[in-house]
Parts: C-alpha cells; structure tokens; sequence
C-alpha cells in the first residue's frame, strides 16, 4: 500500500462555495440522513478510465482499459467485490467511514503535524501582550463551553444543505477526544461518554501544562472572568520554559512515539498527567510571540506557527498532537486551531469558531487553583525528546509556507459569470500547475458527505480533458474559443462536484473495493496494482476551500514529496491562500507557483471582462 496514497487531504469546511447551509433548530443527534449508496460499479470504473486520460499517454490506458474491463465483467472479481459491499452497506451504519478513518488516518505512521493536522489561522487581534492574551484567551474558552453546552443538551441547530439534513455525528466527539499511538495502528479514545465526563481543560504555557478545572462543584460552568483569574494563576507558576517539551514526543513518527509512550507510561505520575491531558476537553496553547518581520512574511509565518508551533527553539513544545482539539493564542495578537482529524472535521470546526467570535461576557465567583501536571524523565525519554526535537525541526525547516491576499477580484467575479467560484479556482489550480511543470498531475479537491449518516468526504478529481484542453489552448494565439473551452472545464468540474455529492465519486469506491478484496483475504485486485492506480493517487496537488465568514486561512502540508498544498478562502473581493511545498525536492517551489497562481487568476479575468 503506497504510503503517498494513505494521506488524506484534509477535511475542509465545505467544498462548494455555491452551497449555502441553512440552520434550523431541531435536536441535533437525531440523525435523519440516508444511508449513503454504494454507486454503481460499471458507473464508477468508467468514471476512474477518464480520470486517467488526462494525466496518462493513450497506450498506457488501453493496457489499464483491458484491465478494469477484465475485472468489472459480469461475474467477475469486481462484481463479487461490489456484492459484498452492497452486503456491508445494509447491516453498518457507513459502508464507507470506518474503514476510511482507519485507512487514511489511523494505520498511517507519518507524523501527524504537517503531514496530517490542518492548521487554521485567524485574524489578528488588537493586543500585543501578555494581558491581552490572558484576556482573549479566557472569553475564547468561556465560548467553547457555550458551545459544548448547546451540543449537549440538543440546542446545536441541524445544518442543512440544499434542504437536506446534515449527519450531525461527529459534534459530540469533538471534546475529551485524543488519539493514541500504536505499534501497527493508533486509535481514538473518546471521554466525553463516560458517566463522569472529564469537566477540565489542558493549558500549556512554556512547555508546562496544567489541569484546569472548568465547571463549579455546582456543575455551572466557569465565567470568563473566572476563567482569567485562572489563566493569570496559571502564568504566574510558568514564567521559565521547562527544559524538556514534553508535547514534542506527540511529533515523533506513529511508531516512534509508541513506543515511547509505552516507557513513559511506566511511571504513575506520568501515566497521570497523559491522561489528564487526554481526557481534558481541549487544549489551550499560550504561544511567546511570533517574530515580527515584514506584513506579507507575517502571514505565512503566523499560520505556520499554529500548524506545528515554529520549531524546538520556538513554541511547538506547547503543543499535544494527537489532541482533538488544539485553540493556539499567541502573545502577539495571534491565534487558532489545530485539530486532528480522524475525529474532527472542517464543518464542525467552523460552526465551533463562528460561535467563538459572536460570544458575549457573562457574571463570576470563587475557583480552585490550577493544577500542574508533573512528569518524570529519566535517560530513556529524555533520549526520546532530543530525538523528536532533531526531527521536527528537521520538518519544520523541510516545509515551505507562502501565504497571500489575492485583492483583484474575489468569488463575486465567477458568480457574475455564472460560474461556481470553487470551480474557477480549481481550473486556475491546475493552470497555473501546468505553466510552473509542463504537466497536469492528479490533484483531489474534496466534497462533505455528510448529507448521508455517518458521511465524511469524498474526492474531486480536478484535473478532467476539459481542463487538459484549455490549459493547451490559453497560450495558443491561433485558438479563438479560449473563453469557451475554460467555460467547459469549469462546468466539468461542477459536475463531478455535484456527482460526489450525491454519493457516486469514485475514489471512495474503489477503496472500498480494494479493502473489502482484503477483508475477504484476497490477494489485492490486479487493477490496484496497476502503475495507472499509483499515478492517479499520487496526488502532486492536495487542495482545499475554506469558505469561512472571516478572513481565516487553513494550512496543511503536501501529501507527497514533490507535491503541494493549497487552501483558498474566497470573499466577496479577494481570495486567501496558502501553499506549502518541501524544500528537500528541487522541483516545488510554494513562491514561484504562488506568484504563477497570481498571474493566472489575472489572466482569467482578463479572459472574462477584456479590458481592452
């Protein structure tokens, strides 16, 4: 199994900027989405050969065309596979998440900043120093809690999408959610369903964490201003950075960081103060500054910090990675959320973050200290610190961030087009690929499940023949119908978008495919084997839209070595976006695609609105 193929683009908060979601006020875990459909097989092996076409040579899909004809033939190995699948979709709840969660996240061993943990970074706010981190900080936990309470008492409005009901699942897993390391697989401890659920946060502030306690021995929650005098507790008992960062062991590689979790459960007080932060909620991370250079630079290094905290010598020993949720508040005025996603996904973790910026103060009384949580580091973990400081800042240094503000035109220039504006994008993705690589490459922008119960996502695969055709033509001065062909690429690609969204995108399915071939104990399908299959999940272009009311971006590392990330959040007259791209490969480079990207988006609304 390819380790490129394991990875998966993260869970962005929707994928259609045309789709709006409605709320309505009903009981939220009360789930009345459909099953989702198992698509049919011949639709989906006919879907996967002009996948192909545009990133293959014609002899090589006539080598896989025989191939996929040979096992969907009726009575065949993909037909006895497809049986199967119809079998497991009418006794589970999801034909598809589990297997999924457990593929794409759980059995992957890279290490979970960078490579799997979407990082989102906000505005910056109006303070710049420790007071005014204490203070925002303190308004931001009270309006967590706000909003867990809705959740638990059923008042967290059902989202809608085209007058469907949203599965609701995984809201209540967002908190006292943590993932554990494994020797082979990791898993998810959820303790927010126990009979005594957890009632007590993590904070972090120079690499010493402390158990804060949340609600009153009433059950009441904590007021803002109780929460400050807390936090205020809490930095006056961490005014010296520990000598070891604990959380950095969670950076390690999956395998790596299982066996030092192992050694350093062995101790009773440890074991204590991991599971203190396990269970906690959430996490709060209290940053020391980002370095002030220049507005533009800024930018970039501010969401890079909330993504893996800047480096050893910087603040990513205030962070736990395998926490579901991770708020970072830094002294300078910036701040975010890190979260992991094989529990957590875009669209809750929006809503959560629109209720955290319309929250009102509320009255205090008398709080408990602050406890601190103690570790005890012999020679065995403290070997096992140095090694993970090495290489996470290996990966730190390895990873290029370019972030940017796109002011010419925003999603209002596609809409007056009648053009979806994640569409536009899309194409002016692979565009601006192609003039930076000379090719097209397998690139997956994705679409929510979760109009189906237990839904997750699914794949878009942006690159089509449509795409192939304009970008070949838009350079081309004896082509006349440039406007033409880029109007047929973007519709293609609303096509397979609304494809995915009723359930028959092909990626999906041909896992589960593959999967259930290897639950059954057979050898894995000849199809998957195949070079085409491996070409066609590489995927050189990991791409994703936040369509966020705020100015937010979202940053995530490549999914492959000589790929790139990219994440866009359209406003109404200005697009943000971020790219990321190793610097160990000679042949990405996040600035010269960014400033291509720039030129392009020009150049398309040149090619819509001539100006001369």
């Amino acid at each position: 199994m390819q380790q490129e193929e394991k990875m998966q683009p993260f869970c962005i908060f929707f994928s259609l900027v045309s789709l709006q979601v409605s709320m309505r006020q009903e009981l939220c875990f009360f789930s009345s989405a459909p099953p989702q459909p198992v698509p049919p097989l011949a639709q989906t092996l006919q879907g996967y050969l002009r996948a192909l076409e545009p990133l293959l040579p014609p002899e090589e899909i006539n080598h896989t065309r025989r191939m996929v004809q040979e096992f969907g033939r009726p009575g065949g190995l993909g037909s006895q596979l497809q049986e199967e699948l119809v079998k497991r979709a009418g006794h589970t709840r999801n034909w598809i998440s589990d297997w999924w969660v457990q593929w794409a996240y759980l059995e992957s061993r890279q290490p979970l900043p960078v490579h799997s943990n979407p990082a989102i970074s906000l505005p910056r706010r109006d303070f710049n120093d420790w007071r005014g981190q204490l203070m925002f900080a303190s308004k931001l936990i009270a309006a967590v809690l706000d909003f867990k309470a809705k959740i638990n008492t059923g008042q967290l409005p059902v989202e809608f999408m085209r007058g469907k009901p949203l599965c609701m699942d995984l809201y209540p897993l967002l908190f006292s959610s943590c993932r554990i390391p494994g020797p082979k697989h990791d898993y998810i401890a959820n303790h927010g369903r126990t009979r005594r659920s957890p009632t007590h946060i993590t904070v972090v502030r120079n690499y010493q964490f402390f158990q804060l306690e949340v609600y009153n021995s009433d059950g009441s929650r904590m007021t803002e201003s109780q929460i400050h005098g807390q936090l205020l507790r809490i930095r006056s008992q961490s005014w010296k950075t520990d000598k070891e960062p604990m959380g950095i062991l969670t950076s390690e590689h999956r395998h790596t960081w299982g066996e030092a979790y192992n050694r350093l459960l062995r101790d009773k007080i440890n074991k204590e103060s991991v599971r203190a932060i396990e269970t906690g909620l959430f996490s709060l991370c209290l940053d020391s500054p980002v370095m002030r250079i220049s507005d533009e630079k800024y930018a970039s290094r501010k969401a890079a910090q909330v993504l893996h905290g800047g480096g050893t010598f910087s603040n990513s020993g205030n962070r736990w990675f395998d926490k579901t949720l991770q708020f970072v508040v830094g002294e300078d005025g910036s701040w975010g959320l890190l979260y992991e996603q094989a529990t957590a996904e875009g669209p809750p973790i929006a809503t959560l973050l629109h209720h955290i910026q319309e929250s009102k103060e509320s009255p205090s009384g008398p709080t408990a200290m602050p406890k601190k949580l103690y570790f005890y580091i012999d020679k065995e973990i403290k070997r096992d610190i140095e090694l993970a400081k090495q290489n996470l800042d290996i990966l730190i240094n390895d990873l290029d961030v370019n972030v940017f503000n796109f002011k010419k035109f925003g999603k209002e220039l596609p809409k007056k087009h009648k053009m979806s504006p994640n569409s536009f994008i899309q194409v002016a993705l692979q565009l601006a690929y192609y003039r930076v690589h000379n090719e097209l490459c397998a690139a997956c922008d994705i679409a929510s499940q979760r109009m189906f119960r237990g839904g997750r996502t699914e794949y878009i695969r942006s690159p089509t023949n449509q795409t192939l055709k304009f970008v070949m033509a838009i350079s081309n001065p004896s082509v006349s119908e440039k406007l033409q062909l880029f109007r047929e690429a973007v519709d293609a690609h609303t096509a397979l978008t609304n494809q995915a969204l009723k359930g028959h995108g092909i990626d999906r399915h041909l896992l589960g495919l593959k999967l259930q071939a290897i639950e059954q104990g057979l050898s894995i399908p000849k199809v998957f084997m195949d070079t085409a299959y491996g070409v066609a999940t590489h995927w050189k272009l990991r791409t994703g839209q936040v369509p966020a009311n705020t100015d937010s971006v979202m940053c995530f590392g490549p999914l492959v070595p000589d790929g790139y990330a990219i994440c866009y959040n359209p406003q109404a007259d200005h697009v943000h976006f971020s790219i990321t791209a190793f610097n160990c490969c000679e042949e990405t480079h996040a600035e010269t695609l960014a400033l291509t990207l720039k030129e392009t988006l020009c150049e398309l609304q040149e090619l819509l609105e001539p100006t001369v």
